[in-house]
C-alpha cells in the first residue's frame, strides 16, 4: 500500500473560514440567504451551501433585490454595492475579509490625497477578480490593473505612481512589477509601492514547494474558477511534475495509485478539508480494489 499524507497547510484561509461560518449561522436561522457571487470559488462546497439554502446571485440580479439579506463573501466589495443596498433595504452581512479591507481602506485614502497630483492608482491584480473589482470601486473606478508586465505599457511614467496588489498574488510577481516600474520613472516623477500581499496565501507557495517534492504524485484538489489554485498547483507542477488537477475524487486516474509510492494531497485557500479528507478515502478504495481483493 502507498503512503498518503494531506497537507496540513493547505485548505481555506481565514477569510473563507469567516464567511462559510457566517453563511452557515445565518442558514442555520431558517431565514432566506442570498450571497453576491461564488461564496468561494469551489463549485462543491458551494453546492454544499447551496443544499441548506444559500442562494446565489450577480450583480444584477442584487440591483433589482429589496428587503432581503445577503451576505457579502471575503472577496470585497465596491462602495457602489454598499449604496444599492441601501436604497434597496438590503441587510447586509459582511464577510469581507479583515485584510481586504484594510487595504480598500489604503487604496480609498492614497486616491484622495493624491488627487490633486494627478497620481496613478495602479493594482498588481486579475482583471475582472473579485476583490480587484471591489479595489477599482475605491478609486471611482480610475484605477489601472496590472495583471503582466506587459500592461505596464498602459503607464505614463512622467507622472506618479502609485503601486498595490491584490491580497493573493504572488509576492516575487509583486517585486518583479516594482522592480520594472522603478527602472521607466521620468523626470521629479515620484514612485510609491505598498506591499498589501496576505502572507497567510504567500507563504504557501514555499510549503507547496517543500511538500510537493516530498512525495511520488501529488493531486491538487481546487475548484476550475480559483485564481489562487492555479498560482498554487502551477508551483507544484514546478517543482514535481507528477502533479495532477483535480476538482473531486472521481477525476482521480487509478493508473497513477501503485504500491510503495508516495501519495500527498494538498489544495488551495478555496478548498475544504473535507474535500481532501475524500480524495484520501478515494484512494484507499483504489487501492483496496487493485492491491487486496485482486
Amino acid at each position: 500500500m502507498s503512503k498518503i499524507e494531506i497537507d496540513p497547510k493547505s485548505g481555506f484561509c481565514f477569510g473563507v473560514v469567516n464567511a462559510i461560518k457566517k453563511a452557515e449561522e445565518e442558514l442555520a436561522k431558517g431565514e432566506v440567504l442570498y450571497c453576491l457571487g461564488d461564496i468561494v470559488h469551489n463549485n462543491i462546497e458551494v453546492e454544499r451551501l447551496e443544499k441548506l439554502g444559500l442562494r446565489t446571485i450577480n450583480h444584477e440580479e442584487f440591483a433589482k433585490l429589496h428587503d432581503a439579506k445577503v451576505l457579502l463573501r471575503a472577496h470585497g466589495e465596491p462602495p457602489s454595492t454598499y449604496q444599492i443596498a441601501k436604497e434597496n433595504n438590503i441587510e447586509i452581512i459582511d464577510a469581507s475579509c479583515p485584510v481586504v479591507l484594510r487595504l480598500q481602506k489604503k487604496i480609498n485614502t492614497k486616491y484622495n490625497e493624491e488627487k490633486a497630483n494627478n497620481a496613478q492608482i495602479v493594482i498588481y491584480g486579475k482583471i475582472g477578480h473579485a476583490e480587484v473589482n471591489g479595489l477599482i470601486g475605491q478609486t471611482e473606478s480610475n484605477a489601472i490593473v496590472i495583471e503582466k508586465k506587459d500592461d505596464l505599457d498602459k503607464l505614463d511614467y512622467t507622472r506618479n505612481i502609485c503601486l498595490f496588489s491584490q491580497t493573493t498574488k504572488p509576492l516575487d510577481g509583486f517585486a518583479e512589477i516594482i522592480e520594472i516600474i522603478q527602472s521607466r520613472m521620468q523626470g521629479d516623477a515620484s514612485f510609491e509601492y505598498f506591499d498589501t500581499i496576505c502572507r497567510q496565501v504567500s507563504n504557501r507557495i514555499p510549503n507547496i514547494k517543500d511538500f510537493a517534492t516530498a512525495h511520488d504524485v501529488v493531486f491538487f484538489v481546487a475548484g476550475k474558477k480559483s485564481s489562487n489554485g492555479k498560482v498554487l498547483f502551477a508551483e507544484c507542477q514546478k517543482y514535481n511534475p507528477n502533479s495532477y488537477f483535480i476538482t473531486n475524487p472521481d477525476d482521480i486516474d487509478a493508473s497513477l495509485i501503485r504500491n510503495d509510492i508516495s501519495i500527498g494531497i494538498c489544495g488551495a485557500t478555496s478548498t475544504p478539508k473535507w474535500q481532501m479528507d475524500e480524495v484520501e478515502k478515494r484512494i484507499k478504495e483504489i487501492e483496496i480494489d487493485r492491491f487486496v481483493n485482486k
